[in-house]
């Protein structure tokens, strides 16, 4: 719900004034709206407060008769988490009616985790326009965090330095993928600013996350950041193990070969119908196990643990377990229905960027989607105070 009350909301939509508004006649333009979501949340101004993007009326804030649909709410809701903008924007859409005028509401709440970009530029809003930051400006925007606010995956690690990073790594490899082509190729400034804009620097120093994802050596920074993969053969954890394999070095190259791992281990049963042909089914659909595993490591606990991400291959289940239980707003009744919140917000982004997460808050339901439509049962959760775990069961 929106923090404003009708009478303050009434007043921002005739106040002309006011940079904490934005008015739209219909919802065609979603690139701009992006654009302003971004800027609010960015709050280069600091007033602390949230912005409005009143939908359905002029500019002069005179209703323009729209037709509201449920559809073009849950449109403009998925902008939050559909990853062109982030760090993930806090807002809230709303229908409501307002002096008489039925009209759409989104308000964006100012963002601890700036500079906020979308589709890998920063926007801004400066009186009643929306533009690219400058470099100084985007520049105010990364001083706006604090350490002491910040998630862990955030925070800056005492001791770690440049040096510790694999820089031709991040350059070749990175940057391109998380910076817009246009902006990078015109961004003169020096390589270390660039690392601050995207949260790699705090304090001069790495922050955690970039040292997970970019390190020349993750596990000596944070020993818990792998994945222990482990084939058994039979249902108990006692039973001969047939594979086991500790996944380290960066985030991505940990991905690629989890990814080469589940593919390897999967079984091909092949059935013949009713007309003779032969139907080729897996035990385990590849995509639920990658949207899991990725779940798992994007949603972890980091700090306080040496304890890696657990994925354990029985003959008839396959376990995956993190640490770390349920995190912010997320609890057992809405797990699973797209409501996201993330400890690992760093961490988050930047698989993203690494094409390991193409849309915030879609992995459980696509699971369950891929496990219904090849014969497996649904996937089953446990819920820790301390860990987590989804156990997933062969198809029949």
């Amino acid at each position: 719900m929106s923090p404003y009350t009708d009478t303050e909301l009434e007043n921002l939509l005739f106040d002309l004034e006011s940079d904490l508004v934005e008015r739209k006649r219909s919802p065609a333009d979603r690139s701009s709206i992006r654009r302003n979501i971004c800027a609010f949340a960015n709050d280069l101004p600091g007033h602390g407060k949230p912005g409005v993007i009143f939908i359905g009326v002029e500019d002069d804030g005179q209703c323009a008769h729209l037709k509201i649909t449920d559809q073009m709410l849950q449109i403009l809701a998925q902008m939050s988490s559909d990853g062109n903008i982030l760090p993930l924007p806090t807002m809230t859409v709303e229908k409501k009616t307002i002096a008489d005028c039925e009209l759409i509401v989104i308000t964006v709440f100012p963002s601890k985790e700036t500079p906020v970009r979308y589709k890998g530029r920063v926007f801004v809003k400066v009186g009643p326009t929306v533009r690219p930051a400058s470099t100084d400006e985007e520049r105010r925007l990364s001083e706006k965090r604090r350490s002491a606010d910040l998630p862990f995956d955030m925070r800056p690690a005492l001791g770690a330095n440049l040096k510790d990073f694999d820089l031709h790594y991040i350059r070749e490899q990175y940057l391109p993928r998380a910076i817009a082509p246009e902006i990078l190729e015109k961004n003169a400034r020096p390589f270390e600013h660039q690392l601050y804009s995207l949260r790699l620097l705090h304090d001069n120093q790495p922050t955690y996350g970039a040292l997970i994802a970019f390190a020349r050596d993750p596990q000596s920074w944070v020993p818990g950041a792998y994945v222990q993969f482990l084939r058994l053969d039979g249902k108990e954890i006692t039973d001969p193990i047939l594979d086991q394999k500790d996944l380290t070095g960066k985030l991505e190259d940990i991905l690629n070969r989890l990814d080469e791992l589940l593919e390897i281990n999967i079984s091909i049963r092949t059935d013949v119908t009713t007309n003779a042909r032969e139907q080729k089914r897996p035990n385990y659909p590849i995509v639920a196990l990658q949207q899991l595993v990725r779940n798992a490591i994007m949603h972890r606990a980091y700090e306080g643990t040496h304890a890696p991400v657990r994925v354990y291959w029985f003959s008839d289940r396959v376990e995956i377990q993190n640490p770390g239980g349920l995190y912010g707003q997320v609890n057992e009744q809405n797990f699973g229905t797209g409501v996201t919140d993330y400890r690992n917000p760093l961490i988050a982004e930047i698989m993203h960027h690494l094409g390991f997460a193409q849309r915030f808050g879609l992995g459980i339901p696509l699971a369950r989607e891929e496990l219904k439509k090849n014969g497996n049962p649904p996937p089953e959760f446990v819920f820790e105070a301390t860990h987590f775990k989804a156990i997933v069961r062969a198809a029949s």
